[in-house]
């Protein structure tokens, strides 16, 4: 899913041309394109969609949906980790994708480099 968060602008400048902004989403902080509200300051709330901040938000709305959103565990599906998420969906212990496989394991790292498709083999791939 992917949803338009209230966010508070924490600093402002300027990349590549662009206008842009470190935003604070109840603490987890992204880089945010400020070209749609080239007015917004410091300290200011905006709803930011896919990078992009779209309409600026009251204080008091923000820290309300913000915390809706924790509520409902939003928050972590939509900044969370989706290698992590999709390791817990499928109900692994292990943050390796593979655990059971051939090259599971901390000795074996230097395996998987040498050899990054253990399973080509298995799978009838050269």
């Amino acid at each position: 899913m992917c949803l338009a968060v209230p966010g508070r602008v924490l600093d402002i400048g300027e990349k590549d041309g662009t206008r842009m902004a470190t935003v604070d989403f109840g603490g987890v902080q992204k880089e945010v394109c400020l070209e749609y509200l080239p007015d917004l300051r410091v300290g200011e709330y905006a709803i930011v969609h896919v990078g992009f901040a779209l309409q600026r938000l009251d204080e008091e709305s923000a820290r309300q949906t913000l915390a809706l959103f924790e509520e409902l565990g939003m928050l972590q599906e939509e900044f969370g980790d989706p290698w992590e998420q999709a390791a817990a969906q499928a109900g692994a212990d292990s943050p390796w994708p593979f655990a059971d496989g051939p090259y599971a394991g901390e000795a074996a790292a230097a395996q998987r480099v040498q050899d990054p498709y253990p399973y080509a083999q298995e799978e009838g791939r050269p």
